[in-house]
């Protein structure tokens, strides 16, 4: 570890994680009494573009100047900064969003707590540093990801914080996000035990509507209760994507779990509770929600996927062989990687994600599963040892003797042929 000049103190979410016993995954901290041309000097590697920050040569960490900022413009990237050896690390602290993330730790392991951070962890509150909350709308999605992190750990917002949301919403700043930033706090939301509070939080506020308005348009459309008892398809797609988290599913399952049913909020109200072509209806808009979010193409590949063919992956018992061959084939199931395997999970969680269907079975899987190790055993290669043919019509075949195998497998399993 290099010698700092002036004095450090360890800053934000490993403080904060220690203090709640979870794993400290990365350390950042916070130099006061110091320049930037003395940092340089001891060796540290600059890299900060708004603010000075700097590498520790040895270890690696982050080390920032004490810094006070000030709201110079619209926008969360509207402020201005100010550091200097006279910055105390009160004013340092004061800048920060929520008052857990506020508490600093001297190298001797005294804690640092101006704000009253320590009280509000064992309250489990997230509550605000200062009014000067409101100036940053990107404060509004990092408020909502941290809910979604620790709410399972019993931590809620604090009223008087819920009513700065309101107001970030109400006077427009958080018009001013850029979907790219909107996007990487959602995936890192997605990645949190509790996806659905990131969703429930920024609806409270009415920041959903703004930022994410195909997932806020399905809130208060009617499914039919015999399939979703949890009615809403706004409810019904939070417990898609909380399935996904506690099966420990990636964040590309749980991407497509999150924005299967968008289609559902397209249709026109005098056919509810009944949605038939959500699935027709929801693939552009997926590809245009991802689009505009700039979603990498891993996941939104895979939501248009599952978007198009979940009600036809629910339905796989049913399916004549040639209709059961097509559809693996859509599914990638006889490519490498693991996008068919994904589709599978992603159908578990909007089977799964149902009022009292939680731990539900789900037939289809399996079945599919081994629906395409029979199919798979068949390759082209095996068409052109019997016969000669080029082009479409070998891939045809293929599909027209994978379509006998599987008749052939079904009879065997015992399957009644599908009509």
């Amino acid at each position: 570890m290099s010698a700092v000049p002036g004095k450090r103190y360890l800053v934000g979410g490993a403080v904060r994680d220690r203090l709640l016993g979870l794993p400290v995954k990365e350390r950042d901290w916070v130099v006061v009494g110091a320049t930037p041309e003395a940092m340089v000097a001891a060796g540290f590697r600059p890299v900060g573009k708004d603010f000075p920050v700097f590498l520790d040569p040895d270890s690696g960490e982050e080390h920032a100047l004490a810094r006070t900022e000030r709201k110079s413009g619209r926008g969360y990237r509207g402020f201005s900064f100010h550091t200097g050896p006279e910055v105390t690390l009160e004013e340092d602290l004061r800048r920060r969003d929520l008052t857990v993330n506020a508490i600093a730790e001297g190298e001797d392991g005294t804690l640092v707590d101006p704000y009253g951070g320590v009280r509000d962890l064992n309250a489990r509150v997230l509550r605000h540093v200062s009014e000067a909350f409101v100036e940053d709308p990107v404060r509004v999605l990092r408020l909502a990801r941290f809910h979604a992190r620790f709410a399972p750990l019993g931590f809620h917002v604090a009223e008087d914080t819920q009513a700065l949301l309101r107001e970030i919403v109400a006077c427009g700043e958080v018009d001013q996000l850029v979907p790219e930033r909107v996007w990487q706090e959602m995936k890192k939301a997605l990645a949190c035990a509790a996806p659905s509070v990131f969703f429930t939080t920024l609806r409270g506020c009415g920041a959903l509507a703004r930022v994410l308005p195909e997932l806020d348009a399905l809130a208060g459309v009617p499914q039919r209760a015999d399939y979703h008892p949890e009615v809403d398809s706004f409810v019904h797609t939070l417990m898609c994507v909380d399935v996904g988290a506690r099966l420990g599913f990636g964040l590309p399952v749980r991407y497509a779990a999150l924005v299967h049913d968008l289609g559902k909020a397209r249709t026109p109200s005098d056919e509810w509770p009944s949605h038939r072509l959500h699935d027709v209806r929801g693939v552009p808009l997926v590809e245009a929600f991802s689009a505009r979010l700039r979603v990498a193409a891993e996941f939104r590949d895979l939501a248009v996927i599952h978007t198009r063919e979940h009600l036809l992956i629910h339905r796989a018992l049913e399916l004549r062989p040639k209709t059961l061959v097509e559809l693996l084939e859509r599914l990638q199931a006889f490519r490498a990687g693991e996008r068919f395997e994904q589709v599978l999970q992603a159908s578990l969680c909007d089977a799964r994600g149902r009022l009292g269907f939680e731990d539900s079975e789900y037939p289809p899987a399996a079945y599919l599963r081994e629906a395409r190790a029979v199919a798979a055993a068949l390759t082209a290669r095996d068409v052109l040892a019997e016969e000669k043919l080029e082009g479409a019509a070998i891939a045809e075949r293929l599909r027209e003797r994978r379509a006998a195998a599987l008749k052939r497998w079904r009879a065997a399993r015992g399957a009644q042929p599908a009509h």
